[in-house]
């Protein structure tokens, strides 16, 4: 056998061996890889990926998602997901124009808890207010769109007496509120819109009908007490007070604690109603030439 025969049959024997390799690679090794990509691919080849399709379907998914959105946004109340602590303090900041300038605010943060699938921070509210801010305060938690609950109230009348100023009555008070969030957006909306957080005006049940207190006369107005009628004229009545100062009045002028409500001319005198603390009075006074006779 001569030397090219020799490295023919080499070369046929190297193909052959190399072509058993390969196949058996391929059948044995990469058959059940081939396999799953067939699958694969043949699964990517069912869906159908035209454009229009794409968009119409994902025109449905937006007025779907738009329908809830619509739906959560009626509500009364939402749960925010994931709410930061400090928005709280920002809700309260947010109600300052609607508040006096008599009103004094302390929050603290206390801590989180769990109701059910839920959670909820609480904070502790002291602080000084009127009547009306305090109610303001208690309707502004409790009709807040996201949800947020007065868990206990305390509250006490406090007296403010500076000199030379009328007393106010104020409101002491510490409320515990609870402000409720979610760990997913099940509850809430993505176009929020807060309630009106405005309340009514209310009678001042904390405002004594009785007062020891007597406020000042700061407007130098008439005080009936120990006054004298002068004289009655078609322009009024002229009083002096117990200090000699006149004044000319007509009926529904106002003096010190009241007003003067009736000019009687036939009977030569005046009257005046007045409210001394709470207890109202009626004062009259006569003509002095009346009184002389």
């Amino acid at each position: 056998m001569n030397r090219k025969l020799k490295n023919t049959l080499a070369l046929v024997l190297v193909w052959i061996l190399l072509a058993v390799i390969g196949f058996g690679y391929n059948f044995f090794i990469q058959k059940s890889s081939i396999k799953k990509k067939t699958t694969e691919l043949n699964d990517l080849k069912s869906f159908i990926y035209d454009h229009d399709v794409l968009t119409a379907q994902l025109n449905e998914k937006i007025i779907k998602a738009t329908t809830l959105d619509s739906v959560l946004a009626s509500r009364k109340f939402n749960i925010p997901k994931n709410l930061s602590v400090h928005k709280f303090y920002d809700f309260i900041n947010s109600l300052s124009p609607k508040l006096s300038a008599e009103a004094k605010l302390n929050i603290e943060y206390a801590e989180e808890k769990q109701y059910k699938e839920f959670f909820y921070y609480l904070y502790k509210i002291t602080g000084i207010s009127t009547h009306s801010d305090f109610f303001q305060i208690v309707y502004a938690i409790e009709k807040s769109k996201e949800l947020k609950k007065i868990k206990d109230i305390k509250i006490s009348t406090f007296v403010a007496a500076r000199e030379n100023e009328k007393p106010k009555y104020l409101v002491n008070f510490t409320i515990i509120a609870g402000v409720y969030f979610s760990d997913n957006d099940r509850f809430t909306t993505g176009d929020f819109v807060e309630n009106n957080l405005t309340s009514r005006k209310l009678y001042d049940v904390f405002y004594p009908l009785i007062r020891a207190e007597i406020p000042l006369n700061y407007d130098m107005l008439l005080d009936v007490q120990g006054a004298r009628l002068l004289a009655l004229v078609p322009e009024g009545a002229f009083i002096a007070d117990s200090r000699g100062n006149s004044y000319l009045l007509v009926e529904g002028d106002a003096v010190y604690l009241g007003y003067l409500t009736k000019i009687d001319y036939s009977s030569n005198k005046v009257r005046f109603i007045l409210n001394i603390g709470g207890i109202v009075e009626k004062v009259e006074l006569d003509l002095e030439k009346e009184i002389k006779k």
